[in-house]
């Protein structure tokens, strides 16, 4: 009897000869005119566990092909081997069906792929009346009411000398009597169970399969009705579920690890089968959109599930699901106020909410303004405070509180923030004229200024900097922008967004797929980001029916970081079904132990812990995998896939333990769990035994994976970016994108050589960036990092660290500064980049009181980092000041749109629409001149004869023309004034400073001038004066005009356009001859006097000059002409191998 024991009690098992000769054998015993053997079936794949040719599986897909009781059945392979003939281990009975288990079939050996036939009754004709003695009767049911039981008879084999087929004892469900209830559930099909919860359908049989993401078997699903378990999926992702009721009102519930749960609903059939099929999608990072007002008295949280509200890290109380409401506000009630979300996905924690709690008399807004100093120019030397600087007071742009009404909710209707309440004009002595400008005398509430946040760049390669032409850029999953011809793109931020997380896809397939994560100016204005593309490795082909290995390392000469391996069978289409053929495999590897390739490092490395804390992670590579059809080229999934790493290139005995296996969740820019590693002992080649960290994964819809470690031993590092090195506290820079690298632990620690393991970019605010980092307590040089600094494609210098260190300018004191190790990238090679500097992560000791005060700090103090005063310890970096001064009589901040202040002297009248205007000057002279553009009201009642303020700048030279020289210079542009009522003229005068004849008027521009009176009088042959176009006219005029929402991208495209002479284009070095609008002649014996920029060196006053590298002033001017004609430098490069040299 082969048959006749449940498929769960276990089958016995022969070896494939014997057990194929015995089906052969009854086969040929029984009247063979009455049955006929079905088609072929195969249903399963040697992928995973074996290959299973489960009869139940076959009557899934296959209902009408096969009859209810076979007699025998018949194996062979897809090659048509008989399964006696391939010597592996399989299993048989043809009323349960055939199965074959890898682990079986000894090492490295998997099962063939077989398909199996049965034999069955022809129509109705079986007759086994000569073999079985009939049936007996049916026994008593077992159940009591309302249960289900079961019923069983028997049969007995009456032939002495053939093994009969079939079953000798079948069992039947039954049900027990109807109990006696109140019960009020109504069925409209079947009958009420048991516990009066649900409705029964004895006759009816509910088949299912599921699937999970990428159309991967679903095994170990569980299946629930009610709240109740009712079955779990088998290894094929099939289940059966008898007496549901098809009525069209029951739900059932599917939950599977890693997989967002899914609820189905049974359609209503007449039918005694139902088939339902439910693809799983994967669990995301729970999303909580938070909404606070602006003064703080209302905090909402929107959840899809559980949300818990905290109150300075204690749990609140509170009747409400989602919105906190605090009324009749105290002292107590200041503080953070955060909301925590958990669900089966796990938990996510948001942003703390800091509500500041101040008395009804008390101003929300400080009245006295904070110090502010501004250069003045180059001939207003002031003797009351010794310096080129004036304190012209600014408010802080922060919120507060305004005019509250008798609503409901005391909410503001419009945003407010301190501002400027009173200003008063003021006039300064220079030598030969009085100065004007306008001093803050009093901060108020204001409605705060619009502004908005923007981030743009360029998305180019990695390696050789090639443009990604016409790509398309992904926001939560949807399309919002593309690529231009040269890689560039402009992304509006949406108001209330946090953490901005964008997708880079590449229609022509030459790049992987890249999401980066983009700090960007909450508080308005534009920041430039580079973004860096990893090439897609070219593919190779495989045989989905073989082990396949591919090695995944970058660096030549160093042994493979890891490897993965595909099974045999492995590889499925998106709809689920096993894939056979040709397999396009490209697996693209980002090698952390080659430097280079830390800027093109995806996401921000971090992931949500269990807490719903965001988490950091070192990273040991990533790879970009992408299967594709090697005939239709059509996206492959692949499932139990093993990856292998190296145990010999992990240095830190502590990360082998806790070693994961993680991926990408593009939406989010978080990296998800897929799984641990496991140390083994593996041979390798030439018989070589390795230690491997092995896991498992599935490649569904997610490409990018990562090798990595969570990391707890972090602190963060305070770092400043100033306009010159000067490092004056009202000249730091905002809008800064400053990165820093972890790299690898030292030699003799922890690993070496060295390698990368983290990439941070923050951006800086009024008072610098905190950058996280690893650090270690008790070793100094455990960690290192290098850090840079990028301001709109700028690389901004950091502090020489020769012939020897000086504290006061690098801004950290001694002995501090000694353990953390400074060093320039041109320490010890004068030939290197000067834009980054390397140090040691030494985490402050507490004990210590020279290390309390920064600038690196534990990562329990990041408010203290981010509040922490100028006096407290920093680094520095500073822009490589340019021959160029800039003068407002109304301050304005172009870093930060919010310090725009309402004013008829305000050089941008517009907030969100910032118009910059230039004009180029060609000058015929052996010397670089300076020249300066005196900016005037020309025809608005309100502005006629008052300064808007002034601009000055150093030509430079032509590189081929040694006694010709161009010069772009800035003016105001004429138009409505911030009242947007009347239009301003602007009077320019453009003043070279020296002995110049003005030789040349564009003839266009002249022409222009004449026919849009008035016509300002040019009578002084030494400048040139005019009233400024309210067109913008173009290069064949020599003016060059650009509207932005950012008055830095404004300027940059317009200085662009005129260095390169034309209305589109753009150029960093200067083109003399195109596009010019104004020739002067300047004599040829130098000017003896200090100018304005040697003023300026050489002034009282200045901080911090004695360690300035000599020869700074030659370099400004070599910098003018000749890096304009080089490209930008590189952030993936810090110490810059491959620059060339500079005196």
């Amino acid at each position: 009897n082969l048959g006749g024991k449940k498929w769960i009690s276990g089958i016995v098992m022969w070896e494939s000869i014997i057990l194929l000769n015995v089906i052969s054998l009854l086969a040929s015993k029984l009247p063979i005119d009455n049955y006929e053997w079905s088609t072929w079936f195969n249903v399963d794949h040697p992928g995973g566990r074996g290959d299973y040719e489960q009869l139940d599986a076959i009557r899934f897909y296959y209902r009408a092909r096969v009859c209810e009781t076979p007699r025998a059945l018949e194996a062979r392979t897809t090659d048509w081997v008989p399964a006696r003939e391939t010597g592996e281990k399989v299993h048989a009975d043809p009323t349960v069906g055939f199965w074959c288990l890898n682990e079986e079939q000894g090492l490295e050996r998997n099962c063939s792929n077989y398909a199996v036939r049965f034999l069955c009754p022809k129509g109705n004709s079986l007759n086994f009346q000569d073999i079985w003695s009939p049936w007996t009767d049916w026994g008593p049911c077992s159940a009591l009411c309302g249960q289900v039981g079961v019923q069983i008879r028997s049969r007995s084999c009456s032939s002495p000398s053939l093994l009969c087929n079939g079953p000798k004892v079948e069992r039947k469900e039954c049900h027990g009597p109807e109990c006696v209830t109140d019960c009020a559930l109504h069925c409209v099909m079947g009958r009420v169970n048991a516990e009066c919860n649900a409705c029964m359908c004895e006759e009816h049989i509910l088949l299912g399969s599921i699937r999970g993401s990428g159309g991967l078997i679903a095994e170990g699903a569980a299946i629930l009705g009610s709240d109740k378990l009712l079955t779990l999926t088998d290894h094929n992702g099939h289940f059966r579920i008898p007496g549901l009721c098809p009525d069209g009102n029951t739900t059932l519930t599917i939950r599977l690890q890693g997989h967002a749960t899914q609820s189905v609903l049974v359609p209503k059939s007449a039918e005694r089968t139902t088939v339902v099929s439910v693809q799983l999608k994967r669990t995301g990072t729970g999303k909580i959109f938070v909404s606070n007002d602006r003064n703080g008295s209302k905090l909402m949280c929107i959840l899809i599930f559980r949300d818990k509200l905290f109150h300075n890290n204690s749990l609140l109380e509170r009747k409400s699901d989602s919105t906190l409401v605090l009324k009749k506000l105290h002292l107590e009630h200041a503080g953070e106020y955060y909301c925590r979300a958990s669900g089966q996905s796990g938990a996510i924690k948001t942003k703390p909410a800091m509500l500041n709690i101040i008395g009804k008399s008390s101003h929300s807004c400080n009245p006295k303004p904070d110090p502010h100093l501004i250069r003045l120019p180059h001939d207003c030397y002031q003797n009351s405070t010794n310096s080129f600087y004036y304190d012209v007071g600014k408010c802080p742009s922060s919120t507060c509180v305004g005019q509250l009404d008798n609503g409901i909710r005391c909410k503001d209707k419009v945003a407010y923030c301190c501002g400027v309440a009173k200003m008063e004009e003021r006039h300064l002595a220079c030598q030969g004229y009085q100065l004007p400008t306008m001093v803050v005398t009093e901060c108020g509430c204001q409605k705060c200024v619009d502004t908005k946040a923007i981030v743009h760049g360029r998305a180019v390669a990695a390696d050789t900097g090639e443009p990604m032409r016409f790509g398309h850029i992904f926001m939560n999953g949807v399309r919002i922008s593309r690529t231009g011809y040269k890689g560039t793109f402009t992304i509006h931020v949406p108001p209330e967004m946090e953490r901005l997380v964008l997708t880079f896809v590449d229609n022509m397939n030459t790049f992987i797929n890249t999401t980066k994560v983009l700090p960007f100016n909450t508080k308005g204005g534009a920041v430039y980001h580079e973004i860096q593309l990893t090439r897609k490795k070219v593919p190779v082909t495989i045989r989905s029916s073989e082990t396949n290995t591919l090695d995944l390392g970058e660096v030549e000469g160093r042994e493979a970081m890891a490897h993965i391996q595909i099974p045999p069978n492995s590889f499925y289409k998106e709809n689920g079904e096993v894939f056979v053929g040709d397999v396009n495999a490209s697996v693209t590897f980002l090698d952390p132990r080659d430097v280079s390739t830390a800027a093109a490092a995806q996401s921000d490395l971090n992931f949500v812990g269990n807490e719903g804390d965001t988490l950091p992670l070192r990273t040991y590579g990533m790879f970009s995998v992408d299967f594709r059809g090697g005939e239709t080229n059509e996206p492959l999934n692949a499932g139990e896939v093993k990856v292998f790493l190296d145990s010999a290139q992990v240095m830190m005995p502590e990360h082998l333990r806790t070693m994961k296996l993680w991926s990408l969740n593009p939406e989010t820019g978080l990296w998800e769990e897929e799984g641990s590693l496991k140390l083994e002992k593996k041979s390798r080649r030439k018989r070589e035994e390795r230690t491997f960290l092995i896991g498992n994964l599935e490649i569904r819809e997610r490409r990018l994976f990562n090798l990595d470690v969570p990391e707890n031993r972090r602190c963060y590092v305070k770092v400043r970016a100033f306009r010159s090195e000067r490092f004056m506290p009202s000249e730091q820079v905002e809008g800064v994108v400053v990165s820093l690298i972890n790299m690898e632990p030292t030699a003799g620690y922890s690993s070496n050589p060295r390698a990368w393991g983290r990439f941070d970019s923050v951006i800086t605010g009024s008072n610098g960036a905190c950058l996280p980092a690893f650090c270690d307590e008790q070793k100094a040089d455990a960690y290192t990092a290098y850090v840079m600094a990028n301001l709109g494609g700028e690389e901004l210098e950091a502090v020489a660290s020769t012939p020897k260190l000086n504290p006061n300018i690098i801004g950290v004191p001694q002995p501090y500064l000694g353990r953390l190790n400074y060093r320039r990238t041109d320490h010890d090679n004068p030939r290197l980049k000067k834009t980054a500097f390397s140090i040691n992560l030494a985490k402050p000791s507490p004990n210590t009181a020279e290390e309390a005060n920064g600038p690196v700090y534990p990562f329990e103090k990041l408010k203290e980092c981010e509040e922490a005063p100028f006096s407290a310890a920093h680094f520095r970096f500073s822009r490589v000041e340019g021959d160029r001064y800039d003068y407002n009589t109304v301050p304005f901040n172009e870093d930060d749109p919010m310090s725009w202040t309402e004013d008829y002297l305000s050089w941008w009248p517009k907030p969100m629409e910032y118009r910059a205007c230039y004009i180029k000057v060609k000058i015929n002279s052996p010397h670089e001149i300076n020249v300066r553009s005196h900016n005037m009201g020309g025809t608005h009642p309100k502005t006629v004869g008052q300064l808007y303020g002034l601009r000055d700048i150093r030509s430079i030279r032509d590189m081929d023309q040694t006694a010709v020289s161009a010069v772009c210079l800035e003016f105001k542009c004429s138009g409505m004034l911030y009242d947007q009522a009347r239009v301003d003229r602007t009077l320019v005068k453009v003043i070279p400073q020296g002995s110049c004849k003005r030789d040349h008027v564009n003839s266009l521009l002249q022409e222009y001038l004449v026919n849009h009176l008035p016509l300002a009088v040019n009578n002084d042959t030494n400048e040139f004066t005019m009233l400024a176009p309210l067109d913008p006219l173009g290069h064949n005029y020599g003016i060059y005009t650009v509207t932005d929402q950012d008055p830095r991208t404004a300027k940059e495209i317009a200085l662009g356009r005129c260095f390169d002479g034309t209305s589109d284009g753009t150029s960093r070095v200067m083109k003399s001859n195109e596009g010019v609008a104004l020739m002067f002649t300047c004599g040829g014996r130098e000017v003896t006097r200090q100018n304005f920029f040697q003023t300026l060196q050489n002034s009282q006053g200045q901080i911090a000059t004695s360690g300035r590298v000599e020869g700074r002033q030659n370099r400004r001017r070599q910098r003018a002409n000749a890096s304009r004609n080089s490209q930008r430098r590189s952030t993936r490069d810090p110490k810059g191998r491959g620059a060339k040299a500079r005196n």
